[in-house]
């Protein structure tokens, strides 16, 4: 399960068996989990996240979105 990023007290990360699905990323923080699409950023899944939240996230995994992308075809692709 590797970690991708720390930001904001969210943690980014993937899971080692998921290459077969399209790029995504993981994140979570105390009770709340979320899975977000990437190219284009959509979110895919929540729970116990708030629309406020979830607004933040969706900002956060643009921002990052490259480093998420290079980080996955870097552990994916190999």
């Amino acid at each position: 399960m590797p970690t991708v990023l720390r930001a904001e007290g969210f943690r980014f990360f993937f899971f080692s068996n998921e290459g077969q699905e399209p790029p995504h990323i993981h994140v979570e923080k105390q009770d709340g989990y979320g899975k977000f699409w990437l190219n284009p950023v959509r979110l895919a899944y929540s729970k116990g996240f708030n629309a406020l939240t979830l607004n933040k996230l969706h900002s956060l995994v643009r921002e990052h979105e490259s480093l998420f992308l290079e980080k996955w075809n870097e552990y994916f692709t190999v």
